[in-house]
């Protein structure tokens, strides 16, 4: 059973419909909870997974509300007690602790918890994150295995004292990107010019994204690349605020969320990420597998993806040394060229969707044999019969 606050369009939403779509149905009976999205935010399932069944649980949503929160656990223990699954995965902070309550309180064999990211800086104030690490810490206890997106984000938790080193295991992001149109149909596709210089940034326009970060960095590009085209393809809390900003009317291009988000990436010469926290951020994955270079800020697991000097390059957050990263790839097309190439066969083996389900098909084995679900392997790696004595797969 597999659980997750909602799926809006981003990396979790990403991750969890590629394990539902591609783990072995013959080992793994699958079912998805979620809440719906936010208002002003795109439904991953509706976009670009309509073929992923979805089980609604109304309280479960981004808001923290004790209210919600209580009726959210009263129904996913209802439902763990009637599905009756061997393992429970939870996505994303708030349903890790809902999920990870009802788990318990059904009495679930097996817990898992997936951090996409963390919430230790940026996010909250000293008195709140410690309320975060205090909570965390104590479910990290009744939880069997951890599953962090990148090893910085693993050894952050581990230096905040959530966890154990061994409960933890790092599996990347996976995904496929569809084949991208041509550059010229791409532009005529979204309005954009064919020869200017095209900045994009994907993803969700909130806090800890940092737009006026972005919009900063724009305009120092601008002076020294005045051809120079900014696009925002994502929405969220701070979207209209962004598309509202005085002097931004011809300097950023809002796109919305788009299902078809390879058109983006098929338009721009350079990807853009400005946050002042990450996981380890799909979109710059995306972006490698389209071949553009990146320009990032050196935060979360971004270095596991974006390898500056060779796909791209990364900088503090700091407007000043973003732009000059971005003006020096902007002037330098052979520099680009070979650097979006890089990322190409760099993410592609990397992060494939493929990868990803491998992981976690060996991460849930390694709970059935220890559990005693599944007998061991055979000693030369050949797997035996993995159902069990009833003859049914095991469900997760």
């Amino acid at each position: 059973m597999r659980v997750i606050a909602r799926m809006n369009v981003g990396g979790p939403a990403v991750q969890v419909t590629a394990l539902l779509r591609g783990l072995d149905p013959a080992r793994f009976e699958q079912r998805l909870f979620a809440g719906s999205v936010s208002p002003g935010e795109a439904d991953h399932l509706d976009s670009r997974a309509p073929d992923v069944p979805v089980r609604r649980v109304a309280a479960l949503g981004r808001a923290v509300r004790p209210g919600d929160d209580l009726r959210a656990v009263r129904e996913l223990t209802a439902a763990m007690r009637q599905f009756q699954p061997h393992i429970v995965h939870t996505h994303t902070a708030k349903a890790g602790a809902l999920g990870r309550v009802a788990a318990i309180r059904a009495r679930v064999p097996a817990r898992v918890h997936t951090y996409h990211g963390h919430l230790l800086h940026g996010y909250f104030s000293p008195r709140v994150t410690g309320m975060v690490v205090h909570a965390e810490r104590l479910l990290a206890r009744h939880t069997d295995r951890l599953v962090a997106v990148g090893v910085r984000v693993r050894d952050d938790l581990i230096a905040a004292g959530i966890g154990r080193p061994e409960q933890y295991a790092v599996v990347p992001p996976g995904t496929v990107l569809p084949t991208l149109p041509t550059r010229a149909d791409a532009r005529r596709r979204l309005g954009l010019p064919p020869d200017s210089p095209v900045v994009a940034y994907v993803g969700r326009v909130t806090r800890i994204k940092r737009p006026d970060r972005f919009v900063a960095v724009a305009r120092e590009v601008r002076r020294a690349v005045p051809a120079a085209r900014f696009v925002v393809c994502g929405e969220g809390d701070l979207a209209g605020a962004l598309a509202g900003q005085a002097g931004t009317e011809d300097l950023l291009q809002p796109l919305g969320w788009r299902a078809d988000v390879e058109t983006v990436y098929a338009a721009a010469d350079l990807v853009l990420l400005t946050s002042d926290n990450e996981g380890m951020p799909v979109s710059l994955i995306e972006a490698g597998q389209a071949g553009v270079a990146v320009v990032a800020t050196d935060v979360g697991s971004v270095a596991e993806v974006v390898r500056s000097g060779e796909t791209g390059l990364l900088a503090a957050p700091d407007v000043a040394e973003l732009a000059r990263h971005t003006v020096r790839l902007l002037k330098d097309p052979g520099l680009r060229r070979d650097m979006g190439q890089r990322a190409r066969a760099w993410t592609m083996r990397r992060f494939g969707a493929e990868r990803l389900i491998a992981d976690t098909d060996r991460l849930y084995a390694e709970i059935a044999v220890a559990r005693g679900w599944w007998p061991p392997p055979l000693a030369d790696g050949a797997a035996t019969d993995t159902n069990t004595a009833e003859g049914e797969g095991e469900r997760t």
